[in-house]
């Protein structure tokens, strides 16, 4: 499948009416269908890659996680049983990137706080009106949640995935998923009420 080699690429817009389902376009995929994989690509790829933003995933490396999770999907498709949704899937390989990105960054932190011998050295940025600063401060927020209550955060009230698909996604009940939003709106609550205290303080 040459689109493989860079999804971003061929990730442009296509209409619904252009997309074959996505059980046919799978089987059409792990038929060898370069044409159904570009299909593919173009339509899951900007959603893959919001919802790793929305995780926690850094600008500069949503490009490189998403081929990753393509990269996956590529791998595995044809083991792909279609129990349930293509978009479920691709949720769970986006947690899993996304967990893999967390996990390397605190290990290379410890091992630069170890060979420097001092902590890192975070100068707080100023929290405006635009746009850009709305962005960083709800990143901030969402930044103060375990990475359970952020992963469900993120699916219920920002990618709109129901709580049942939530469950089905992290493979846990439909109840544990209820708590931990729960939990989680509340301490983001608590994180933007903080900063905009922090906000009105500074001017």
């Amino acid at each position: 499948m040459g689109g493989l080699t860079n999804v971003r690429a061929i990730a442009g817009t296509i209409s619904e009416a252009e997309r074959p389902p996505d059980r046919a376009l799978v089987a059409q995929c792990v038929g060898g269908d370069d044409e159904a994989w570009r299909h593919l690509c173009r339509h899951h790829y900007p959603r893959v890659a919001s919802t790793l933003r929305k995780l926690g995933v850094r600008s500069s490396d949503v490009e490189d996680a998403a081929q990753e999770v393509f990269i996956e999907v590529f791998r595995y498709l044809p083991r792909f049983r279609g129990e349930s949704e293509l978009g479920t899937w691709l949720y769970r390989l986006c947690i899993t990137r996304a967990h893999h990105l967390r996990k390397r960054a605190r290990t290379r932190e410890k091992l630069r706080r170890f060979l420097l011998f001092a902590p890192a050295q975070a100068a707080p940025e100023p929290i405006g009106l635009g746009e850009a600063e709305a962005r960083r401060v709800i990143e901030r927020a969402l930044s103060v949640l375990s990475e359970k209550q952020r992963t469900v955060f993120v699916l219920y009230e920002l990618e709109n995935v129901p709580g049942k698909q939530i469950a089905e996604i992290l493979g846990c009940p439909e109840a544990t998923v209820w708590r931990r939003l729960h939990d989680a709106r509340r301490s983001f609550v608590t994180a933007m009420d903080a900063l905009s205290e922090r906000k009105a303080a500074a001017t």
